[in-house]
């Protein structure tokens, strides 16, 4: 965020927008049993306007002020990202990328090794697509009509596509999360990667171990269709040179071109068709996100000034004396801030900020901060009945409730173990530091 060099007073008054911000969802939760009856940015805009009416000076000053936060570099540059991966996924879905990299997946993996070749798919499209919700949209149907064949229960093989979702969700270089924290930390993706991947990697391999010994005895036969290798060029492009080191605003624009020119000339798509479908994704998968974004950023700009920053920092400092406490803080933030919003990219959003303090305070290393806040942000959101996840997961299983689902999401259990253990006996990789 942007950082202003004026002597600001800690104020604990300033943080009242915050404050009423998590009790507005612990009312609704409480009273509804349903998040989603307050929009994201209703929430916002009631707290943003409780920080422009605590503030001094003048209306336009205090405007002034959210102004500047909401358009910082910060903000601004996730907002671009949030536009391009929206219009990638939107062009993607829609010339059939989507079908096409889950029909690919199942069709080259052992078909005796169900139940791990549903989790590895559920990897891959994930890292691809960028989203966990989009993943579990597109193999939850399939993980239904194989349930009977195999004799494996409902709760669990739509648990193993909930677990092989947040993988990518935690991962990709095109996912919110990693966006925001990479961006709130101030460090690149890739070297993000190169931390997170050590910490998870392991437990993703554990993962697999454990449905492949589920797998020994069950049987049955995945249909495919013959792989559209064409249709799934645009993923493997973006993945690649992600991982390559391309700055992610040119990946995701070769992207985006690759999915019309792949499906003007493959799948019959006009041009005017792959123009409404990318400003479909723009629209309707990022479009709250956006605007939630730039409230934020602005909303946290107000709180800044007014001092309410200074105060929780310094508040969050005190009986801390080591690397591990400090971290211990984040993770503590990080997570109960996800448990309030049931959303891990606006927890993210919210904590970024206050986690890189803590962090130059300390003298942590950005990478591994961004690394932390992923990574626990993901294993709150995969564990939360009321989390977009598990409700799409057990609305497409159909009968299926929520709370079923938990005890088989092994994956999203096992990297917050693997977070929390890194933290407390202070085991992590981050490699070699890189001038940005």
């Amino acid at each position: 965020m942007n950082i202003n060099q004026e002597k600001i007073k800690p104020n604990g008054k300033a943080l009242l927008p915050l404050v009423l911000f998590f009790v507005i969802y612990i009312l609704t939760f409480i009273f509804t049993g349903d998040l989603g009856n307050v929009p994201v940015i209703i929430a916002f805009l009631l707290s943003t306007a409780v920080s422009l009416i605590l503030s001094k000076g003048t209306i336009n000053d205090r405007i002034n002020t959210f102004c500047r936060g909401a358009g910082n570099e910060t903000i601004m540059l996730m907002v671009v990202i949030f536009v391009l991966a929206g219009a990638f996924a939107g062009g993607a879905r829609a010339m059939g990328a989507v079908d096409a990299t889950v029909n690919m997946v199942l069709s080259l993996l052992p078909q005796n090794m169900i139940p791990a070749s549903i989790f590895i798919a559920a990897c891959f499209i994930s890292m691809s697509m960028g989203t966990s919700c989009g993943t579990i949209a597109a193999l939850t149907p399939i993980a239904v009509g194989l349930s009977p064949q195999i004799g494996m229960s409902l709760p669990a093989m739509v648990g193993i596509v909930v677990g092989g979702s947040m993988f990518g969700d935690n991962l990709s270089f095109i996912s919110d999360t990693t966006i925001v924290a990479t961006r709130t930390q101030g460090v690149k993706m890739t070297d993000k990667f190169k931390a997170n991947i050590w910490l998870v990697a392991p437990m993703a391999i554990i993962a697999i171990l454990v449905y492949i010994y589920q797998g020994f005895g069950l049987s049955g036969q995945i249909q495919t269709s013959p792989i559209e290798w064409e249709k799934v060029i645009p993923y493997l492009v973006v993945l690649i040179t992600a991982l390559a080191g391309v700055n992610v605003i040119i990946v995701l624009i070769i992207g985006i071109l690759l999915t019309g020119t792949v499906g003007c000339f493959d799948s019959g798509f006009s041009i005017w068709a792959w123009i409404k479908a990318t400003n479909g994704g723009i629209v309707n998968d990022m479009g709250e996100l956006i605007i939630v974004s730039l409230i934020a950023g602005g909303m946290f700009e107000v709180i800044r000034k007014n001092g309410g920053i200074d105060w929780l920092v310094e508040k969050l400092m005190k009986g801390i004396n080591s690397k591990r406490r400090a971290e211990g803080n984040i993770a503590a933030l990080i997570c109960l801030t996800n448990i309030c919003t049931a959303n891990n990219t606006i927890a993210l959003i919210i904590v970024g900020p206050l986690a890189r303090k803590i962090s130059d305070t300390f003298k942590i290393d950005g990478r591994r901060t961004a690394s932390l806040l992923d990574t626990l942000s993901c294993f709150v959101q995969g564990m939360l009945p009321y989390g977009a996840q598990l409700l799409i997961a057990a609305g497409l299983a159909q009968g299926v409730k929520p709370t079923e689902i938990i005890p088989f999401l092994y994956y999203p259990f096992l990297i917050g173990i693997a977070a929390i253990g890194s933290i407390i006996f202070q085991l992590h990789r981050v490699g070699r530091n890189k001038s940005e």
